[in-house]
């Protein structure tokens, strides 16, 4: 029985290791857009793979619009910024070895969309919950990580209190990057502090029962930081 599951789990691992190679090859412009990918056979060969094993992850490549696979020719590498889904850009995140500052901006840049939509549902529509959260505060140590995991912790939370349960599928592809993001952002105390207020200030416009005055709050720390992030790319350039 355990060498028949041994048998069913392999070639999943297997799918998974290629497809994490050829993605990771994709976004290295080892395969660049508009070229084609080699031949099933050679790609077998070169990964220790059978070709049944490629021929499925190239399907998962083309469902994610890494590819184009046309009948009987090589398969050809899309611009994956103009025809990936969001499972394209969760792959990003995860297999490349350093998230670069511009897609870092861009996922600030979608925070600012979501974020204060959320925050506002989340006040307007569980209101005791989001106090409670946010009733914590005084037990927030004043480290980069502690700050990282309450307000991932935060951002989850009231995602999940909103009634709309698409934001918190959107924040859940990003956990890993989201952390590791937060953890370098709030390494200056001064980040820590304004943050700090910032959670006081949504405490006190919930309390308030205000959730356009919350939604504006998170709106304009989110901006904050976008700025903040641009900011201190544009010192490292210099």
């Amino acid at each position: 029985m355990q060498e028949l599951v041994k048998q069913i789990d392999q070639p999943q691992r297997s799918s998974d290791r290629v497809e994490r190679q050829l993605i990771k090859a994709i976004l290295e412009a080892e395969y660049p857009a508009g070229s084609p990918l080699p031949s099933e056979r050679e790609l077998a060969s070169r990964l220790g793979v059978g070709r049944p094993i490629v021929r499925e992850v190239i399907q998962r490549l083309e469902r994610d619009g890494w590819l184009a696979v046309r009948k009987g020719q090589p398969a050809i590498v899309k611009d994956f910024w103009q025809h990936g889904t969001l499972n394209t850009l969760v792959n990003i995140v995860r297999n490349s070895e350093k998230i670069t500052g511009e897609v870092i901006t861009h996922l600030l840049e979608l925070r600012i969309s979501l974020t204060p939509a959320y925050v506002r549902d989340a006040v307007a529509n569980q209101r005791p919950k989001v106090v409670a959260l946010l009733s914590t505060l005084e037990q927030l140590e004043d480290r980069a990580d502690a700050f990282a995991a309450f307000d991932w912790h935060l951002q989850k939370s009231m995602a999940n209190l909103s009634p709309n349960p698409i934001y918190v599928l959107i924040l859940n592809s990003f956990e890993q990057v989201y952390l590791k993001m937060a953890r370098l952002y709030f390494a200056e105390s001064a980040r820590r502090e304004a943050s700090r207020r910032y959670y006081h200030d949504l405490l006190e416009a919930a309390l308030a029962q205000e959730a356009t005055s919350a939604e504006q709050l998170a709106r304009a720390m989110m901006t904050q930081s976008l700025e903040e992030w641009q900011n201190a790319i544009a010192g490292e350039r210099r």
